[in-house]
């Protein structure tokens, strides 16, 4: 350890430093106490908390840092239930990640009163939510990780820095020296020094603090030649982001509270969306997709059940007096305004607003959402504060798809993926044909091209894609050496983003950048030299298979 600072200190002295803080403010880090690992991760997003699982098994020393008091990302602090491919149960996700769902499931049979046909089901779905096979509670998915840390905590492996955000950042060449972190809660600032640094940041904020080249919205057709992309690129247009909130309903109760502020304005918004050529009210089941799902939580159908995380049927009688469900819904994604590269004061606002649009959808849902008789609103919905850990009842944190993305040695693009762009390259037949196969693959996974509205209103879009494989040159910045993108910040586009972000492949990208760092060490090299030895990719896809990273699909798939 103290060789690794000495060498740390002396390098920086012998060249200039260039520091980058948020506002691209360069000068001297003032001093701040120090902390030093094998891996600093800014950010305990999910694919974070893989990232420092994989490094911490392989004994590696690791610091990771979170924006709030809970770590796991979408899966916790957004309170997203985990959208996942078709065969995630046997297939289609690392074996950690399959443990991870394991042990939620076992935390359901052993520590909460489930009836005796839902424990005895091997594939409980708390919540019988469609969205997803497994529909939990946020806490009970942080329990679950808290738990897989708690031995690394104990020994001092693993130091874990909740409620911390990093401030500045050290770069020398092509390399970061140094991260400055402060506490949020009472201002300490830290200086944590590694040989290697991962975003786990829901922004990838960590990238234009340290100078990594990155890209935003959407690329230009010349850039990525993408059948779909657009003519000019679009820096600004990015998808919505969401604040979530969970909800209840208590048939027969009212829980109706003063109209909001802001209802008018957003009762009377109209946005464009898919499947309808002329734009419809936001706060409505007015789109053609809507209108066929539905809302109904009495008869417990339509939206009621889409992110439901508690079924009340399948605890003993009395536990939960009503279903609990996850409002994530186009009805509440924000797509006025962008949280990348604006001010903290136009971020703070734009968050506000959507909570804002929140609040006006409950009440909206409560008063005059129609409903089978004839009527209007359902009285008895109320929030569930305690589900999420907040007082106002909403997410720790919006819920991001679209975020930074490194420039990288390589991009994913549509034409990799997408079933139709293949099957035009390929000349393959529909049954034969494959995403395009990459020999330095790091991992698997599959989604639709899914793209919710953007902040330049275009709707949304829901392509097929092929499984497909997540190649190492993905994960590897152009130039910057030691930071590694362990999030949706990796070399993908705009619209493979839309593929690209969800629970298992962000936490396999994290994973298997945290054996790369594992490797690297042992190895004494960088990712961009391992990236250029055939060798080294396949003593590292090696490591990988025996970890239980799956790195191609099965052919033919399971049925």
């Amino acid at each position: 350890m103290t060789d690794r600072r000495t060498f740390l200190r002396n390098a920086s002295a012998l060249l200039p430093a260039l520091w980058v803080a948020p506002a691209c403010v360069r000068g001297r880090l003032t001093p701040a106490a120090e902390s030093t690992a094998d891996l600093v991760i800014v950010g305990g997003g999910l694919g974070g908390c893989a990232a420092a699982l994989a490094a911490l098994q392989r004994g590696l020393r690791v610091i990771m840092t979170e924006e709030t008091d809970w770590i796991g990302g979408q899966l916790t602090q957004q309170a997203v239930p985990p959208d996942e491919n078709a065969w995630i149960e046997s297939i289609g996700g690392t074996r950690s990640y399959l443990a991870l769902r394991d042990a939620i499931r076992s935390y359901y049979r052993t520590q909460t009163p489930l009836t005796a046909a839902a424990r005895a089901n091997p594939r409980l779905n708390p919540g019988n939510g469609w969205v997803s096979r497994l529909c939990c509670e946020p806490r009970v998915s942080l329990g679950v990780l808290e738990a897989q840390f708690a031995p690394y905590v104990a020994s001092g492996q693993l130091r874990l820095l909740l409620q911390h955000v990093a401030r500045q950042v050290q770069v020398q060449g092509d390399r970061i020296l140094g991260v400055e972190v402060r506490s949020l809660l009472d201002g300490e600032r830290r200086w944590l020094t590694a040989p290697f640094y991962a975003d786990a940041t829901e922004l990838g904020d960590l990238l234009p603090m340290s100078g990594t080249e990155y890209v935003t919205g959407a690329e230009s057709r010349a850039m990525t030649g993408e059948p779909h992309a657009k003519d000019v690129a679009e820096p600004d247009n990015v998808q919505a982001f969401t604040v979530c909130f969970a909800m209840e309903h208590r048939d027969g109760e009212d829980h109706v509270g003063d109209r909001p502020a802001a209802y008018e304005t957003w009762r009377n918004t109209m946005v464009q969306v898919p499947g309808s050529d002329t734009p419809t009210r936001l706060l409505s089941f007015d789109d053609p997709g809507s209108a066929r799902l539905g809302f109904n939580p009495v008869a417990r159908t339509g939206y009621w059940s889409y992110r439901r995380i508690i079924d009340r049927t399948q605890f003993v009688p009395g536990t939960h007096a009503s279903d609990v469900t996850i409002v994530n819904w186009g009805q509440n994604d924000y797509s006025f305004g962008s949280l990348i590269d604006v001010s903290p004061q136009e971020a703070a606002q734009h968050v506000s607003r959507a909570k804002e649009l929140g609040v006006s959808l409950l009440y909206w849902l409560q008063t005059e959402c129609p409903r089978p008789d004839g009527g209007a609103g359902w009285r008895g919905l109320r929030l569930r504060h305690d589900v999420m850990g907040t007082t106002d009842g909403f997410a720790k944190y919006p819920y991001i798809r679209e975020s930074r993305r490194i420039r990288a040695r390589f991009t994913v693009c549509e034409q990799h993926v997408t079933l139709d762009a293949r099957l035009r390259e390929t000349g393959a037949s529909r049954e034969a044909v494959t995403a395009a196969p990459f020999a330095d693959s790091v991992g698997i996974g599959h989604y639709s091209m899914d793209l919710h509205l953007t902040t330049r209103g275009d709707r949304g879009q829901y392509g097929a894609t092929l499984p497909f494989q997540i190649p190492l040159g993905a994960l590897l910045p152009e130039r910057m050496e030691n930071v590694l993108p362990v999030c949706k910040n990796i070399g993908v586009t705009h619209l493979t983003n839309g593929c690209y972000r969800l629970h298992p492949i962000e936490w396999n990208i994290g994973e298997s950048a945290g054996h790369l760092v594992a490797y690297c060490l042992a190895q004494r090299t960088t990712p961009h030299a391992v990236h250029a030895q055939a060798a080294h990719i396949e003593a590292l896809q090696r490591q990988l298979i025996t970890a239980g990273v799956p790195l191609a699909w099965p052919h033919p798939l399971p049925k």
